[in-house]
């Protein structure tokens, strides 16, 4: 059981910073004109939301595992 645990938060520990990475901010092309991307205001849509939601659902499942893992090792 302690294996699974431990395999389960490794899985979803690279598989939250992968999906971090891959939520690149600034990548626009209003950078090359000199133009301030942070002023400007945009949703989320698609893919990128997806993503998002993914990355939020997976941090959640992680924090819980962790936190939930050290009273399984006590039982």
């Amino acid at each position: 059981m302690q294996t699974y645990l431990f395999s389960a938060e490794v899985v979803l520990g690279i598989a939250l910073i992968t999906l971090v990475l891959l939520q690149a901010k600034g990548n626009s092309a209003s950078v090359l004109g000199g133009r301030n991307t942070s002023a400007t205001y945009r949703t989320r849509r698609g893919v990128e939301k997806t993503l998002f939601n993914v990355t939020i659902v997976i941090a959640s499942v992680l924090i819980i595992l962790a936190l939930v893992h050290p009273f399984l090792l006590t039982v």
